[in-house]
C-alpha cells in the first residue's frame, strides 16, 4: 500500500496543478472572446467605429462589460485589453489592462458599457508598460466622430490622443472616460503568456498559437 500510495500522491498534485493553470487560463481566454465580441457588435452597429480612423490608429484598447455606476459622484471598473499596430500593420498580440475611476456630474443609476478606446500613437500604451497612465490628465481624450451618446465634446479636427466609443446595456445618465486610470494588469499576463513574459514581448508579437487570440486579430482587421 505504501507504493500504491506514493505514486498516486503525487500524480494527484501533477493534476491539481494542470487544472489550477487550466482555470486561470480560461479566465484570460474568456476576456479575450469577449473583446472579440464587442468588435463584432460593433461593426454591426449603424454608427460603427470609422474605418479611416482604425487605420490611422496604432493602439487600441477593449473593456467588455465595464461597470459604471454612481449617484451624483460615479465610479467605473473593468478588465480588458490593449493591443498596438505593429509596423507591417499587423495587430499585436493582446495585453491584459484593468480600468478604474470616477466621475462627477449629473448621472445616475448602474450601466454596464463596452467600451472601446483608440489610439493615435502606439507609444502612449507601450511606454506605460512599467506603471500606469490616467486618461484626460496624462494624455487628452475625446469622444470618436460618428455620434456616440454621452459626451458633447467630440473633437472632429482629430487632435486628441485617445478616442472612445461605448455601447450601453443598462439605464445611465452620462458618462465621461477622462480621470480613468488604465493599469496594465501583469498576474493575467503572467497566466496566459507564462513567468517571464512582458508586456514589451507581447506588444512585439503579432503571431499567437491561441485560436481566441487568432480571431481576436481577425476581426479587428476586418474592421480597418
Amino acid at each position: 500500500m505504501k507504493i500504491v500510495r506514493s505514486i498516486i500522491i503525487p500524480g494527484a498534485m501533477c493534476l491539481l496543478v494542470l487544472f489550477t493553470a487550466a482555470k486561470q487560463d480560461s479566465k484570460e481566454v474568456e476576456k479575450i472572446e469577449k473583446s472579440t465580441e464587442v468588435l463584432q457588435d460593433f461593426a454591426k452597429m449603424k454608427e460603427s467605429i470609422p474605418a479611416d480612423l482604425l487605420t490611422q490608429s496604432e493602439g487600441i484598447v477593449i473593456i467588455p462589460n465595464m461597470i459604471n455606476a454612481g449617484f451624483g459622484i460615479g465610479g467605473k471598473r473593468g478588465k480588458g485589453l490593449a493591443m498596438v499596430k505593429q509596423s507591417n500593420g499587423e495587430w499585436s498580440n493582446p495585453v491584459f489592462i484593468t480600468i478604474t475611476g470616477g466621475s462627477i456630474g449629473f448621472q445616475a443609476g448602474v450601466q454596464s458599457v463596452d467600451l472601446v478606446l483608440l489610439f493615435r500613437h502606439k507609444d502612449v500604451l507601450a511606454k506605460a508598460n512599467k506603471g500606469d497612465f490616467t486618461i484626460g490628465g496624462d494624455i487628452s481624450a475625446a469622444a470618436g466622430p460618428v455620434g456616440r451618446s454621452g459626451s458633447a465634446n467630440t473633437d472632429y479636427k482629430l487632435e486628441a490622443e485617445i478616442y472612445s466609443y461605448s455601447r450601453s446595456k443598462g439605464l445611465f445618465a452620462g458618462l465621461s472616460i477622462n480621470g480613468s486610470n488604465l493599469s496594465f494588469d501583469k498576474k493575467a499576463l503572467k497566466a496566459f503568456y507564462g513567468k517571464n513574459t512582458s508586456t514589451e514581448t507581447v506588444f512585439a508579437s503579432s503571431s499567437s498559437e491561441s485560436a481566441a487570440v487568432q480571431t481576436l486579430r481577425k476581426t479587428l482587421s476586418t474592421m480597418n
